[in-house]
């Protein structure tokens, strides 16, 4: 869950919804910069579905009691966060072979220096399966594919990062107010960006401006998410107050 914390509210935001935002922007992706032009359909997939696995426990959230607020996917539990990665990574391997390499590279990438034993054998298993996707792929072995992998890869990164700036700002947020993980703008970089973070800012409360744009055109997506009062969690628990709340959508343009 994506949490954005209101004086008297959570915005609470669901993985999956977030990464449908993912999706439209990498679908809209201009091909000139879309190296390995013939897997695109299969990148487009993984950036849609990558966060798959949360989809049964954003439907029930956590209470962190030590925080007094939501758990975000952010302090999740490491043992039940590992198991609903490989959970969205066994149900995307199902639709695409290609698409959950990109997906398990991902969540790799967020525990290769984890230090806890649940992180460390997520990772040693995850690496297992890259190299048996890798072979299936036709990958393994040969640069120039391993190189367009891991252009794939940025650009889900990238995508993922972008729609992320999205939940967790405040619709026209300055850049004092700006998330922390975007003061130095959108990574990772590109050539075409000069390889440097491409900037993002809210141009107005309904439109996100770049830097560099690398998509074709303007782009509208729709945020999907609960504005969950704390007196409603405080009365009647947090999942009955995140179930009974009514879902809101905003329309954002990216251009």
């Amino acid at each position: 869950m994506i949490i954005r914390e209101r004086d008297h509210s959570y915005i609470m935001i669901t993985q999956h919804d977030h990464a449908k935002i993912s999706g439209e922007i990498v679908r809209n992706w201009k091909e000139k910069y879309f190296e390995g032009i013939d897997r695109k359909e299969e990148v487009v997939l993984g950036i849609f579905e990558h966060d798959r696995g949360w989809i049964e426990p954003d439907a029930a959230p956590l209470w962190n009691r030590n925080k007094q607020k939501p758990y975000s996917f952010m302090d999740f539990p490491l043992d039940l966060k590992v198991e609903f990665y490989k959970k969205g990574i066994n149900e995307v391997e199902k639709m695409s072979l290609y698409a959950s390499l990109l997906c398990s590279l991902h969540y790799v990438s967020f525990l290769q220096y984890e230090e806890d034993p649940i992180g460390t054998k997520f990772v040693e298993e995850e690496i297992t399966r890259q190299l048996h996707l890798l072979k299936m792929c036709g990958i393994l072995g040969k640069m120039g594919k391993e190189k367009q992998l891991q252009y794939h890869l940025s650009i889900l990164k990238f995508c993922d990062n972008l729609s992320l700036y999205i939940c967790l700002n405040e619709p026209g947020a300055i850049k004092d107010k700006k998330h922390h993980f975007f003061q130095d703008g959108i990574s990772p970089s590109f050539t075409f960006a000069n390889n440097k973070p491409i900037q993002v800012k809210w141009a107005d409360q309904e439109t996100v401006s770049l830097s560099v744009f690398p998509l074709k055109k303007q782009v509208e997506v729709t945020l999907k998410f609960k504005e969950v009062k704390k007196e409603a969690i405080k009365s009647h628990g947090l999942i009955s107050a995140y179930t009974k709340t009514h879902y809101s959508h905003k329309s954002v343009t990216i251009k």
